[in-house]
């Protein structure tokens, strides 16, 4: 016969049975999230990177940079880097050194004796200075134009002739205030440049008289018979040299490329 006594209620757990969780026994998706604790614990401990390799790293970083301080030194004193970091105003200056074909004023010049007469010129054209041979560069001088620079604080003497922004004229003696020189005239007459028998190798006026001294019976340029003259009132960089004498003197020589004081205030003026 079959066992008719009343079955035990479903969903009931037998008198004396414990379940998985009262017996302690994790539930599966419990050992799941452990599992994937432990993994990302695990995953986020990253590997040591080898000494030999950080040397290797530090090495090359170190080489790029002495590279680059090279050539940015090699860079630095050439023409280009004046006008393409200071575009504006060192276009038509970089233009009497490297090429002749105009002066600061934009003034065309057609014959080698007129491109010569620009000192920048013919210092560059046959290798006897660079720009920094003759504007030597200060800390404190290179400080103080950037910083003239990027504020616009300097002086401008206005647009030449063929639309390049130009700078006020500046003395021989005011290019060489930042070097602590006695003389203006040693921007020129010094051991490195016009050298001779004077005091720091400089060159003398004696010296510098007998240089000239078949250009003219009467007119000799260097023979200072009014004082001291600075050698910047005949001998321009970027525009035309002139004779200062022919001021006064209508006999003055003028050589082959220069003006006289009346061209030469002719042509300059914008």
């Amino acid at each position: 016969m079959p066992d008719m006594s009343p079955s035990e209620p479903q969903g009931l757990e037998r008198k004396g049975r414990k379940s998985f969780i009262e017996r302690g026994y994790p539930m599966a998706e419990e050992k799941k999230v452990e599992q994937t604790d432990a993994g990302t614990e695990t995953g986020t401990k990253k590997a040591k990177m080898p000494k030999k390799k950080k040397f290797i790293i530090v090495g090359v970083v170190a080489v790029v940079l002495v590279a680059a301080g090279a050539g940015f030194m090699v860079w630095h004193e050439q023409p280009t880097f004046c006008n393409a970091i200071c575009h504006t105003p060192m276009d038509a200056y970089v233009e009497t050194y490297v090429d002749g074909s105009t002066d600061a004023y934009g003034n065309e010049l057609a014959s080698d004796q007129e491109k010569n007469s620009m000192m920048a010129y013919m210092h560059g054209k046959y290798k006897l200075a660079n720009c920094l041979d003759c504007h030597v560069p200060t800390i404190g001088e290179q400080v103080t134009e950037g910083m003239h620079w990027i504020t616009g604080n300097y002086e401008v003497l206005g647009q030449n002739k063929v639309g390049d922004t130009i700078l006020a004229e500046r003395s021989t003696d005011d290019l060489v205030k930042a070097r602590n020189l006695d003389s203006g005239n040693e921007f020129c007459s010094n051991s490195k440049c016009h050298s001779g028998s004077g005091d720091h190798g400089t060159m003398t006026r004696d010296e510098l008289v007998a240089l000239t001294a078949g250009l003219s019976d009467t007119r000799n340029p260097h023979l200072a018979q009014h004082g001291e003259v600075a050698c910047s009132e005949c001998h321009n960089a970027h525009s035309q040299s002139v004779n200062a004498c022919s001021q006064c003197h209508s006999d003055a020589p003028i050589p082959d490329g220069w003006l006289s004081v009346s061209d030469y205030a002719a042509k300059t003026k914008l």
